[in-house]
């Protein structure tokens, strides 16, 4: 079986809101595999690094201010075509955007609380999951007795 991992991040509205339990069973469900996960409270040097690709945007300041303002839950998440499907479970950037039954889509309404981040492409993944866990792979491999009626 071929697998990739992204990386998710529930942020600081996510945590706040007691949501962390429902979207790591959402990725669960659709039987995807948490291989590291962990709680921070990262600084705004951190977050500068992880959207560096938005420096220019006028929301910027505020997306650091607001994503420093309380702890995320930095994980990765492997499995199949995990980065493409991973965020087709959040849904679109803009939660008006998204169809009922993505994340986005049933816990948010304001594109400035979208309650989760992830990888948009098996590079990203890459680049943002050592940028959170360090240039080691942080992972822990294991195998579970549920992949063999996940995948073929």
């Amino acid at each position: 079986m071929a697998t990739e991992q992204t990386y998710i991040m529930i942020k600081p509205d996510g945590v706040q809101r007691g949501l962390v339990g429902k979207i790591i069973e959402r990725f669960e469900n659709r039987g995807f595999q948490l291989v590291a996960m962990k709680l921070v409270h990262a600084g705004e040097d951190h977050l500068e690094k992880h959207y560096a690709d938005l420096k220019g945007k006028p929301f910027f300041p505020g997306l650091i201010k607001y994503m420093s303002s309380g702890p995320v839950v930095a994980m990765v998440w492997q499995g199949k075509d995990v980065v493409k499907q991973g965020r087709a479970l959040l849904g679109a950037t803009n939660p008006l955007a998204s169809a009922p039954g993505t994340i986005r889509g049933d816990f948010a309404i304001d594109v400035g609380r979208n309650i989760c981040h992830g990888s948009d492409s098996t590079e990203s993944a890459q680049k943002e999951i050592a940028l959170w866990f360090g240039e080691q792979n942080p992972t822990i491999e294991y195998k579970r007795a549920v992949d063999e009626w996940v995948y073929e």
